[in-house]
């Protein structure tokens, strides 16, 4: 799981950026059931680097949000 770039992130269009949202938060879904069943994740970092995705994408979009206003 590679961390996405800011810059990327704005690069991307709006249906991009919904679509890998959406793509990230099942991954995540994902990866906490697994560590809840007991289950060891293969990488630990893992789900730290999917929340902080998440958040870029997040903020990118509120900043363009507040761009159109």
């Amino acid at each position: 799981m590679a961390s996405l770039k800011t810059a990327d992130i704005r690069g991307m269009s709006d249906e991009e950026r919904n679509e890998k949202l959406k793509e990230l938060r099942n991954e995540l879904m994902h990866e906490r059931g697994v560590s809840a069943m007991g289950g060891a994740p293969s990488n630990p970092g893992i789900i730290r680097a999917l929340r902080t995705n998440i958040a870029r994408i997040l903020t990118v979009q509120n900043q363009k949000g507040e761009e159109e206003h």
